[in-house]
């Protein structure tokens, strides 16, 4: 089967499109036929060396985010069959094949049927980032209706699905943009309140929009210093959550209001093989959700395809994408 793989570390030059054995049908495991991949943060992290413990062994197929049709479907899986469309985050890290291939191997466990109302291309934008906010609002927040809750971030990647997820419990929604022409897309979210935080100090939004009294919950998708203004922006006993923690921080504001603070890492069930069925359950709830008309992923316009990977890759680190990357496979 073509593929692309990275036999070193470096910029997206790296990649090399080539032909591979086909992967072969173990227990516990589907063939899934590639019709889709999306391009996330960690994805360019691994093929440029920086997260190198958990990237694959050379020559390495990378990218999680899949969707397409399952070609072989082992002995001992009755809950899946051949011809049935899926989406999952399914590997692309150390000790799993990766997405950017005709053909991925998938365990069972990390994939759900891919919602009828969206595309092929459209599925393949979900699973890492839809993952992250479910496990950020629900595992780590247990959001509800009665909160109020901040996401930073709500044109990024997993802001944007953050945004509609929790609009979707009937909770009260704030998110940051950096720019105004952002605006109507957050709109169409559904979002409660818009904070430009470019213009607006997180002390003056909090004043605001909570009369001083901060937001239940705050979900960080930015990280570094945006972290700091979390801490600002969370009620006292309320909870910060983030998907980028690799930082240092005064802790003394989250002493002083008692908060707590959750970190997020989608990938541990890959990693760990530990827990892998809750991502395929979480994957069955986002469908319902995308297949009610609550939650659309945003796409970025530009096509891509496996010969073009490296263009894919290099929009994303340029910081220019307008919305999730995707690759069309097949």
């Amino acid at each position: 089967m073509k593929a692309e793989v990275i036999k070193k570390f470096g910029d997206p030059a790296v990649f090399e499109l080539t032909d591979i054995a086909k992967p072969v049908i173990k227990p516990g495991h589907v063939l899934i036929k590639v019709c889709a991949t999306s391009v996330n943060p960690i994805d360019c992290k691994i093929r440029s060396g920086a997260v190198s413990a958990i990237a694959p062994e050379f020559p390495a197929v990378l990218h999680g985010d899949v969707a397409g049709v399952i070609d072989q479907v082992a002995a001992d899986i009755n809950n899946f069959k051949v011809g049935d469309e899926v989406f999952g985050c399914v590997g692309g890290v150390k000790g799993t094949g990766g997405a950017l291939a005709e053909y991925v191997l998938a365990d069972a466990r990390l994939i759900a049927i891919k919602p009828k109302k969206l595309s092929m291309l459209q599925a393949a934008a979900l699973p890492l980032v839809s993952i992250t906010a479910w496990e950020a609002l629900f595992k780590k927040a247990h959001l509800t209706a009665k909160n109020t809750i901040l996401i930073h971030g709500g044109v990024g990647g997993v802001g944007h699905i953050a945004v509609q997820i929790a609009k979707s419990t009937g909770a009260k929604v704030a998110t940051t943009i950096l720019k105004n022409e952002d605006v109507a897309i957050v709109k169409s979210f559904g979002v409660d309140e818009i904070i430009n935080a470019k213009e607006e100090p997180v002390e003056k939004y909090v004043e605001r929009l909570t009369n001083n009294q901060g937001f239940d919950i705050v979900f960080d998708t930015v990280g570094g210093a945006n972290l700091d203004k979390s801490f600002i922006a969370a009620a006292p006993d309320g909870q910060v959550v983030t998907t980028v923690a690799r930082s240092t921080h005064d802790l003394t504001p989250l002493h002083s209001k008692g908060l707590s603070l959750h970190a997020v890492f989608m990938l541990l069930p890959l990693l760990k093989n530990k827990h892998r069925e809750q991502h395929g359950k979480i994957l069955s709830e986002v469908a319902k959700l995308a297949d009610a008309g609550k939650l659309q992923p945003l796409m970025d316009p530009h096509p891509f395809t496996l010969e073009t990977i490296q263009d894919a890759h290099a929009l994303l680190e340029s910081g220019k994408a307008q919305g999730k990357i995707v690759i069309s496979i097949s």
